[in-house]
Formats: C-alpha cells, structure tokens, sequence
C-alpha cells in the first residue's frame, strides 16, 4: 500500500520490505537527529494492522502468544510473538488494548498468513479478528515527542517512543501538523543502535527467542501453555540457544554496508576462514557511524574482533553466550 507521504518535498521511496513508505526525506542524517532529540515522526503506514475484539480478546490472546496478556491494562503496551510447535518465531506482533480493542501492528507481508492463523483458532470464544489495515494507519513519535496525539488515535507508548494507530485518511493532515518527517532509514538506525531485533532481518526460520533478546520483552516466562512453550521452556532452563545476537561497529572506511545474510568470520581466520554468523541489519548512524547487528555462533567468544566479508568489526554484547 503506497503511502500518501511519498508526495512530501523530498520523499525517496523505501525498497524492500518497506516498500510504500520514504525511506528518507532527502537528509538521512538531519533525520536521525531530529528523532533522537524527539522531534518529528516516521511515516509506518505500510505495516499490517490487526484488530481483536469481544469479551474473551485477552484471555483468549493469552493462549497464542508468548507474552501475559490476561491483565493487560487498557493502554499499556507490551510485545507478543507467536511461536511454531518447535518454538521458532513466525510472528511478531505490538500490541495495546484501549478498552474494546486490542490493536497490533505487524511486519508488512505477515498479515494475511496471521489473520488466518487466528481465525483458525477462535474456536467458542466470543472474539473477533479484523484486517484494518486498509483504514487504519501507523505512526510512531520518538521517546521526548511533544506533539499533541489527535483526538481518536490510539497510542501505544513505549520507551522508543509512541506509536500511532489513527484513521488511513488523516495521514496527510497529521503530517502537515506534525512535521518534520523522517523516513524508515533513520528509524532503522536508531532501531539498530538500540539492539531491538526486527522480524525478518534479525530473524529467519529457525530462530528462537533466546537468540535475539527477546525473553522478557515478548517472552513471559510465568504463564500457562502456548504453542512452542517447551523449546522456551528447555533453553531457558539449560541455558545454551545455539546463536546469539550481536552489535557490530563496522570499520567507516568502507563505501557499501554489507547486505543482509554478509557472512561474519573470526578476523584471525580471515577471509577464507569458517562462517560463524551473517549480518542481519547494517546501517548507517549519525554519531557511530556504520553499525549493525549479527547472529554468530553461540561459542564465538565476546571479546573477539570480527570481519563482515573484508571488513573489520568490534563486537558489543547483546545476548550472553
């Protein structure tokens, strides 16, 4: 769905899988800048929105995903993931109840694959589960944001800031109020430079949530049954997921950031040594310059300089071996 704000002055269009949105609005660096002092907002539009409905929405919830949702206060956010049977994340959803809605805002492309798992599930519970991505759009204000919320918007607020579910009609007017606008670039960076995995780059088909810090976040560990609970359950307690995420300052004196898959080799082995990870997301940052994130081996050691294809890495500790 192409977004309306691709008409602002020097929107440049995102490829990928955020496509339908600018990926910056001619000055990636001025935008980042102005999301870390809280100003400004990120167009999201493009991400799948999935509403829950009906007297049974959270409890019902709570039998499917991996987060606590029986006494989820309205307007209070919190992260939920949904699991195979052999506790590999299929999907990543961020939610908020208002009261009569429970609203989630998921990876574009992931929608229809999850509203057809839900549906299937409904079973005798008096739930409803609606696609309302076709009216209803996401923003996000960074964390510090003062911009006054229009009336009949629903927030999601976190400690990156707030997001924004508000009718796909008003984009435009809330854009011309709340200006200036930042594309999906500079939300990747600030996204990356605080180690938040993201479905689909830090993720493939056979991650679990040990391996990308995500237990705790999306993951409680005091609740009852849900599909995949047992690989959460036996790495929690044996305490050995077979990968582990990283944050990688990249050497700034190369030209291109490394693509998404980029293997990662110990830097005393060389370019011709074994594989011990790949790159999931590489961006650019205002004050860090080029950095990203990896997946390597469990037993990599953390002290140990790196190399992304010729490219020389100092690794910081995401998730603990």
């Amino acid at each position: 769905m192409k977004s309306p704000l691709l008409s602002l002055p020097g929107a440049v269009a995102a490829e990928g899988r955020d496509e339908g949105v600018a990926a910056h609005y001619g000055d990636l660096f001025r935008e980042q800048r102005a999301l870390a002092d809280g100003s400004g907002f990120v167009d999201l539009s493009h991400r799948g929105v999935v509403a829950v409905t009906g007297d049974d929405r959270l409890s019902w919830l709570h039998l499917l995903v991996t987060q606590h949702m029986t006494d989820l206060a309205p307007g209070r956010a919190t992260e939920a993931l949904i699991l195979s049977a052999n506790g590999h994340i299929e999907h990543a959803l961020y939610l908020v109840d208002d009261g009569e809605t429970v609203w989630a805002h998921v990876e574009p492309g992931t929608r229809d694959e999850l509203v057809a798992y839900l549906e299937s599930m409904k079973f005798f519970y008096r739930v409803e589960v609606a696609d309302r991505t076709d009216d209803i759009a996401v923003v996000h204000l960074p964390a510090g944001s003062i911009a006054e919320v229009p009336e009949g918007a629903v927030v999601r607020e976190t400690p990156h800031g707030r997001d924004l579910f508000l009718p796909r009609a008003d984009l435009e007017s809330f854009a011309a109020s709340h200006g200036p606008a930042a594309g999906v670039l500079a939300y990747e960076a600030l996204r990356v430079e605080g180690h938040r995995p993201r479905l689909g780059f830090e993720t493939d088909h056979r991650t679990i949530p040990h391996e990308v810090g995500l237990i705790g976040s999306a993951v409680h560990l005091q609740k009852g049954c849900y599909r995949g609970q047992e690989t959460v359950a036996r790495v929690q307690n044996l305490g050995k997921p077979p990968r582990r995420l990283v944050f990688l300052h990249l050497d700034g004196s190369e030209v291109l950031l490394p693509a998404h898959g980029a293997p990662v080799r110990l830097a005393a082995d060389g370019e011709e040594g074994r594989q011990l990870g790949f790159v999931t997301s590489a961006v650019r940052h205002y004050e860090l310059g080029p950095i990203a994130l990896a997946l390597v081996k469990r037993n990599v050691p953390v002290d140990a300089p790196l190399l992304v294809g010729n490219t020389a890495a100092a690794q910081e500790t995401v998730v603990e071996p």
